[in-house]
């Protein structure tokens, strides 16, 4: 519970430090950094895309140094079985030679699950993180178990790689609060990166925050304010991604194929209470809401085939909408 606005400002100096001790690893990626601090704030899990070798495993088992959190990797491939993400039942024997069941918990028990290049797994291994991400448990051998506290799973894939891969439904990239995209660095950042990863010695993240204080500072942002002309205005933004919507901009009606369903208003105003969390507000402002509506709509906005051969991408459309509502105001 906040009780006074010295809690809002220590609380944002507390993720300032946390961002400043992973940028003390990580080159550049400013932006990833910060919507990846807003997923784990909001209790959320996120989905990176980027290309191969942008270090995208390297932020994710800092990001788990620096909050001592349990870091897991899972390497997603085409024969991998869901039994070897949850766990499996195993026969033991005692020494009278009495049989007995023991359960050997998977990777997925863990505090922050990287879940690396998803895409390369069959739908069925894909379909096994779905109990995990959205109830925080998993079922096997008849018994369904509590995964430790607090679970987030940070997914990756390649974009341009296509072949043997199996692209996630729409169901499934629902459940992602945010997509994060991975850019490549500057021409300063690769010099920075190749003079920090070919010294000697390598800098290492300190630990800057327990799981404890980031449950604290979750339950912080959900006291966040949003006042009921700025939650219009996040509904308004939504409603304009669907293409039968009559105020929706004319780009939306000849583009978009399907528009965001309630998830993407509840990661909007979620994410959104983080942001003001983290610039020190009680409340949330249109700004706020405007920076996290293209990483929460960039995968719950389906495009038609006619914008795919036109070059034109859902962060467009997003922009189009932010636009079109702001002229609106």
């Amino acid at each position: 519970m906040i009780e006074s606005k010295e809690q809002i400002t220590q609380a944002a100096e507390r993720i300032a430090a946390l961002k400043e001790e992973i940028g003390s690893v990580i080159v550049g990626q400013k932006t990833v950094v910060e919507q990846l601090l807003w997923c784990l704030l909001a209790g959320g899990h996120a989905l990176l895309e980027g290309i191969p070798g942008l270090g995208k495993t390297m932020l994710v088992r800092t990001v788990a140094e620096t909050i001592s959190l349990q870091y897991s990797r899972i390497q997603f491939t085409p024969d991998l079985m869901p039994a070897d993400i949850t766990g499996t039942t195993l026969i033991d024997f005692t020494e009278q030679g009495a049989a007995g069941r023991s359960f050997q918990p998977g990777p997925i028990f863990g505090n922050l699950v990287l879940a690396d290049e998803i895409n390369r797994a069959t739908p069925k291994t894909q379909s096994a993180l779905l109990e995990a991400m959205q109830e925080g448990t998993v079922t096997a051998g008849g018994e369904t178990r509590q995964l430790p506290r607090p679970f987030f799973v940070l997914a990756t894939q390649n974009p341009i790689e296509q072949e043997g891969t199996y692209p996630l439904p729409e169901a499934q990239l629902d459940r992602f609060l945010l997509k994060i995209g991975v850019s490549y660095p500057t021409r300063e950042e690769l010099k920075e990166i190749v003079l920090r990863t070919t010294a000697a010695t390598q800098a290492r993240a300190e630990v800057k925050m327990t799981a404890d204080e980031l449950t604290e500072l979750q339950l912080y942002a959900k006291h966040i304010l949003v006042a009921e002309d700025v939650l219009d205005m996040a509904v308004r933004l939504v409603m304009m991604t669907h293409p039968a919507e009559a105020d929706a901009p004319d780009d939306v009606k000849r583009y978009v194929r399907f528009g965001a369903g309630p998830r993407a208003l509840q990661a909007i105003v979620a994410v959104s209470k983080v942001r003001a969390l983290c610039s020190g507000k009680l409340h949330v402002s249109w700004s706020d809401i405007r920076e996290v509506a293209v990483p929460a709509l960039r995968h719950r906005v389906v495009l038609g085939y006619e914008a795919q051969a036109a070059g034109i991408t859902t962060d467009q459309m997003t922009e189009s909408i932010l636009n079109a509502l702001e002229l609106t105001r």
